[in-house]
């Protein structure tokens, strides 16, 4: 039911610019294109946010990209107006740590 929901709360989400934060604390940027009821997830133009606590952001182009649903830890719209302002050549910030438990 959980992924039911999930699935049809993504819909809002197509065509528009979308991060996923991964279970392994990538944070991965760009269009949504598609998902199946697996959240499997295809970004366009995607693009990774590498961050550090001595650097900026770095963005590590990606191009299309699917990130297995597995994977997925929360998905959440890009506010496009907001995004543009923030300057994040000087943006410092400890990058996530994973979410999964070794098992």
């Amino acid at each position: 039911m959980l992924k039911y929901r999930m699935t049809s709360s993504l819909d809002g989400y197509m065509n528009r610019v979308t991060t996923v934060i991964t279970g392994d604390g990538r944070t991965i940027v760009g269009l949504l294109k598609g998902f199946d009821q697996l959240i499997n997830i295809i970004l366009e133009d995607a693009h990774e946010r590498v961050y550090s606590e001595t650097a900026g952001v770095e963005t590590v182009p990606l191009g299309l990209y699917i990130i297995r649903g597995d994977n997925v830890a929360i998905v959440g719209e890009v506010d496009e107006e907001i995004d543009k302002r923030i300057d994040l050549d000087n943006v410092k910030a400890s990058p996530l740590a994973p979410i999964w438990i070794p098992g």
